[in-house]
C-alpha cells in the first residue's frame, strides 16, 4: 500500500466517522448549520445574560453597604448632637 492509498483510505475513514458522529447528535440533516448558530445564539445570550445578574448584584450591595454608612454615621452624628 502506497503512502497516497494509506492518506485517502485515513481521509475517508474520518470523513465517514464525523458523518456518523453527526448523525448521532441530531445535526446531519439541513437544518444543522441554522441549528449549530442558534445553539451559539443561545449561549451568548445566556453569558450576557449571567454577566449582567452579576454585575447588578454586586451593584445592589454596594448601594446596601454604603447606605449603611450613610445611615450609620447620620445616626452617630445625631446622637454626639
Amino acid at each position: 500500500m502506497t503512502e497516497e492509498e494509506m492518506a485517502l483510505m485515513i481521509e475517508k475513514a474520518a470523513e465517514a466517522g464525523a458523518k456518523k458522529a453527526l448523525r448521532e447528535v441530531g445535526l446531519s440533516d439541513e437544518e444543522a448549520n441554522s441549528d449549530v448558530k442558534e445553539l451559539r445564539n443561545l449561549l451568548d445570550t445566556w453569558r450576557i445574560t449571567k454577566r449582567t445578574a452579576v454585575k447588578t448584584i454586586v451593584q445592589a450591595v454596594t448601594y446596601l453597604f454604603l447606605g449603611a454608612l450613610i445611615t450609620g454615621a447620620y445616626l452617630n452624628f445625631n446622637d454626639e448632637s
